[in-house]
């Protein structure tokens, strides 16, 4: 009896085996600790969502429509972005271009007399004419042709009556004489003035006016600084109403330059009608 409690003792003295604990768990990376959306069934068709489907609650509409400037991206198929805003301007150009139509007086651009034939490369155009062993060419160029409004009048004080003035183009013009016999073009710069010029008590005042004049290398594209140019402001009269007599002998003169601006008016708004109807293209979806 004394032995079994002896081995009683002995046995409690013994510690209790530990259980097994699991291993530490593994430092895992940032992108592995956040949730991940339900993986979808194969069959299941993936979930489509506009923007009017999403701002559909009240409060949250304002959160969930997107901001204007932002990518808010339509989906479309030709991989590229396009936006809300995108559609609306598609649809603010088109009739734009539909009114601009309407109001065009001219479909195809109208012919200069004197027989003057005509050259048209994107906004630069010119005027050839061939008299007695000379040529002459007029250059004129549609981009910022259109004089600036100096009208102060807002659309509101503006009578429901009252038209809105026609929009001209007055672009400068450079004309250059070349003779057969000699290796140099005489050129004047032209342009029209805001304001009429002529001579006092002339009957007719010239709608346009010489600039500036200079010669240089008949056959050269690009013109030298270092040849002279005489500038018209400090010209002598007499000198200056001999230029005008000279040009107006070649065919360049009052009525030449109102059939310019008539010319390049048309070809402006031809321009202007084509740029908006590429810049629709542009931001439509296609």
């Amino acid at each position: 009896m004394l032995l079994a409690r002896a081995l009683r003792a002995a046995a409690a003295a013994i510690p209790a085996p530990r259980p097994l604990l699991p291993p530490p768990p593994r430092r895992r990376l940032v992108s592995a600790l956040q949730p991940r959306a339900p993986a979808l069934p194969a069959s299941a068709p993936a979930p489509a969502r506009s923007f009017w489907q999403l701002g559909g609650g009240g409060g949250r509409a304002a959160l969930l429509r997107p901001r204007r400037g932002s990518a808010g991206g339509v989906s479309c198929g030709c991989g590229g972005l396009h936006t809300e805003g995108d559609k609306a301007f598609a649809q603010f150009l088109a009739d734009e271009i539909k009114e601009e139509k309407k109001i065009q007086k001219h479909k195809a651009l109208p012919k200069v007399s004197g027989g003057w034939e005509l050259e048209v490369h994107g906004t630069e155009a010119k005027l050839l004419r061939k008299v007695a062993g000379e040529r002459i060419t007029v250059t004129f160029n549609i981009n910022n042709s259109i004089p600036p409004s100096v009208d102060e009048e807002t659309p509101e004080d503006q009578k429901a009556d009252e038209q809105e003035p026609d929009i001209t183009s007055t672009p400068n013009f450079v004309v250059e004489v070349v003779k057969d016999d000699t290796k140099q073009t005489l050129v004047l710069d032209c342009h029209y003035p805001e304001d009429e010029v002529g001579h006092e008590g002339e009957e007719e005042s010239d709608i346009f006016t010489i600039r500036e004049v200079s010669f240089q290398p008949t056959g050269e594209a690009d013109w030298k600084d270092t040849n002279y140019t005489l500038n018209t402001d400090s010209l002598d009269w007499a000198l200056y109403d001999h230029l005008m007599d000279f040009l107006a002998d070649r065919g360049v003169d009052n009525t030449f330059a109102d059939e310019l601006i008539e010319l390049s008016t048309a070809l402006e708004h031809q321009e202007y009608i084509k740029f908006l109807e590429d810049l629709k293209s542009f931001v439509k979806c296609q």
